[in-house]
């Protein structure tokens, strides 16, 4: 595609786009702004207009990342339904994006653990479990779910759901679907997560 084809700020979109498709093609190791000039049939100078190295696109990556797998989980967690429902549906909105852009979360998470990785990165990152905490807090006050720190219980929940996205990704399901892996996977976690009159007794509050 021509340079002139881009309307003003698109270009930079379509670099987005591209540096996501390099990274699932050949990872990191194979991004350059060189690279992705040529792939899209620009100037090479054309991306430095947008970001002035490499790493400056990585990180556009990361944040673009988490502001959509933000979004999506508090779509699911706004829908409409009983709360177990949302709950549900969070789930599922985590295990498809961890699948489908399996590549930019490990970038992700990677960027947001790295000693060098700003506030601004470290608060998105921590928004996801943010959302799931809150809903977690609700089902509590409903009496839905045991009671117990809702950090904690939402980090369990993620656990569960990131482990199978790995095992779905890493083409481990053998012949199990991965929607019928999620189904089960979601209503065992729920099962587990219900409030009883047993753990409502015996949790700490």
């Amino acid at each position: 595609m021509p340079e002139g084809s881009y309307h003003h700020g698109n270009l930079r979109a379509a670099l987005l786009e591209r540096a996501e498709a390099v990274l699932t093609e050949t990872g990191a190791v194979g991004l350059s702004l060189r690279g992705l000039a040529r792939d899209l049939g620009v100037s090479h100078a054309a991306p430095t207009r947008h970001f002035r190295d490499r790493q400056a696109v990585l990180d556009a990556l990361v944040v673009s990342g988490f502001i959509e797998l933000n979004r999506r989980l508090q779509e699911a967690a706004d829908g409409p339904g009983a709360v177990e429902v949302r709950l549900t549906a969070l789930g599922r909105a985590y295990l498809a994006f961890a699948v489908e852009r399996s590549a930019l979360l490990q970038l992700m998470f990677t960027a947001k653990h790295a000693e060098q990785s700003t506030q601004e990165l470290r608060d998105l990152g921590h928004q996801s479990l943010e959302i799931a905490a809150r809903l977690v807090a609700e089902a509590q006050d409903g009496g839905v779910l045991r009671s117990g720190d809702p950090v904690r219980l939402a980090q369990v929940a993620f656990s569960t759901v990131h482990g199978l996205a790995t095992l779905a990704v890493g083409g481990l399901l053998d012949d199990t679907p991965l929607e019928e892996a999620a189904e089960l996977a979601l209503q065992v976690l729920l099962a587990g997560l219900r409030a009883t009159p047993q753990t409502t007794a015996q949790a700490t509050p």
